[in-house]
C-alpha cells in the first residue's frame, strides 16, 4: 500500500498539513497548485512526490504548472478555467448591454407617449392633421420599439446558447478533475467531498456504510510484472467493480491499490453481501495475456466495512473502515471483515506487515 496506517487514521488532518507544506514552500494557495501537494501527500505517485520535493522552498509557479501538466495532462491547466471565466464574463456583460439598450429604448418610447398624449388631449389642440401626425409618430415608434426588441431578443439567446456551451465545458472539465483517469472511477478528492457529505444527513447515516478494499500483495505484482501491468490490472479491477455493484454505489479510487465503496440504504448486511459479492467476483476473474499467456493471478482484494453510524464524523468513519481491512489483511487476505470495537487493540501492529 503507498500510504500507512498513522496517515490514513489522520484523514481529517491531510487539508491543514497540505496547505502548511504549501505555505513552508512559498507555494500560492491556489487550486491546481493545491491538486499537486495533495496528490504528493497521499504518496499515490513517488516521481511526483519526489519532483515536488526537489523544487525546495524556492520553487515559481511556471514550474509547478509545467510538473502539473506532465502528471496531470490536459485537464490540469488552469488556462481552461481562467479562459472560461473571461468568455463568461464577456458574454454576461454583452447581455447586460443589450438589456440597457432596451431598457433605454422602452423608456423612449415610454417617453414619447407622454408627450404624444399630452398635445392631443390639450384643449388647445383640434387639429384633425395634429391628431394624424402624432398618430404616425406613435405608429413608427411602435415598429421601431418592436423591431429593436426582436433584434436583442435573438442576442440574448444566442449569447445564452454560447453561455451554455461554456457552461458544459466547465461541467466537463469538473467530471475530469474528479476522475481517476486510470480506472474511470472517482478519485480521491471526490471521494473525500462525498465522504463528507455523509454526515450532512442524519436521516440516511444509519443505512450508510463505508467500503475501503485494497489488492492483496500488489507490491509482488509490480515488482515481478512491471507497472504497466500492474496498471492494467489496476484498471480491470475498477472495471470489474463497477459492473457488479449498483450504479447509486459511489466508487472511488483512493490512492495506489485501494478502492473505496460508499453504499447508502443498506444495512451491514447487506453492504456486507455486496462486498463478498466483489471479492468473490475478483476471485474468480481470470488475468491473462492473451497474446503471451501469462497468468497474473490470482488477484484478490481484502475489504473493510464500517457504518457511518458507528462514526461521529468522516475521519473515524474512514478511520475505523480502515481498522476493518487491516483486520482482514492480518487474518489471511481475501475476505471481507466489518468493524468491530475490539479491532482497536489489533490495530496498534504496524501496516508494514502487509504492505509486502
Amino acid at each position: 500500500m503507498n500510504t500507512a496506517g498513522a496517515q490514513k487514521a489522520q484523514v481529517p488532518d491531510i487539508a491543514a498539513q497540505v496547505t502548511y507544506a504549501m505555505r513552508i514552500m512559498g507555494v500560492a494557495a491556489i487550486p491546481r497548485n493545491y491538486e499537486l501537494f495533495y496528490e504528493a501527500y497521499i504518496g499515490s505517485n513517488p516521481k511526483l512526490t519526489r519532483e515536488l520535493a526537489a523544487l525546495g522552498s524556492k520553487a515559481t509557479q511556471e514550474e509547478l504548472d509545467a510538473i502539473g501538466s506532465r502528471y496531470f495532462g490536459h485537464h490540469h491547466r488552469a488556462e481552461v478555467i481562467d479562459g472560461a471565466h473571461s468568455r463568461i464574463v464577456l458574454q454576461l456583460d454583452g447581455i447586460l448591454r443589450l438589456l440597457r439598450q432596451e431598457q433605454n429604448s422602452l423608456e423612449s418610447y415610454n417617453t414619447l407617449l407622454g408627450e404624444t398624449f399630452a398635445r392631443i388631449s390639450s384643449k388647445n389642440t383640434a387639429s384633425v392633421d395634429l391628431l394624424k401626425n402624432a398618430i404616425g409618430v406613435i405608429t413608427e415608434a411602435t415598429d421601431d420599439t418592436l423591431t429593436q426588441g426582436k433584434e436583442r431578443v435573438e442576442d440574448v439567446v444566442q449569447t445564452s446558447m454560447e453561455m451554455d456551451v461554456v457552461r458544459r465545458e466547465l461541467d466537463e472539465y469538473k467530471r475530469i478533475a474528479s476522475t481517476d483517469s486510470l480506472t474511470q472511477l472517482s478519485n480521491r478528492r471526490a471521494f473525500d467531498n462525498r465522504l463528507a457529505a455523509v454526515y450532512d444527513n442524519a436521516l440516511t447515516r444509519n443505512a450508510t456504510a463505508l467500503v475501503l478494499a485494497d489488492i492483496d500483495h500488489f507490491k509482488k505484482i509490480n515488482d515481478t510484472y512491471g507497472h504497466p501491468v500492474g496498471d492494467k490490472i489496476l484498471a480491470t479491477v475498477g472495471n470489474l467493480v463497477r459492473t457488479i455493484v449498483r450504479k447509486d454505489i459511489f466508487l472511488a479510487r483512493t490512492g495506489g491499490e485501494e478502492f473505496a465503496m460508499i453504499i447508502e440504504g443498506n444495512t451491514e448486511e447487506e453492504a456486507m453481501l455486496i462486498a463478498e459479492r466483489v471479492r468473490s467476483a475478483l476471485e474468480s476473474t481470470p488475468f491473462k495475456n492473451s497474446k503471451t499467456g501469462v497468468n497474473y493471478g490470482p488477484v484478490t482484494i481484502s475489504l473493510g466495512i464500517c457504518m457511518a453510524s458507528e462514526a461521529e464524523g468522516p475521519g473515524e468513519l474512514y478511520s475505523k473502515a480502515d481498522i476493518a481491512l487491516y483486520c482482514a489483511k492480518n487474518g489471511g487476505r481475501n475476505r471481507v471483515m466489518a468493524y468491530e470495537d475490539g479491532m482497536k487493540k489489533e490495530f496498534s501492529k504496524s501496516w508494514l506487515i502487509y504492505r509486502k
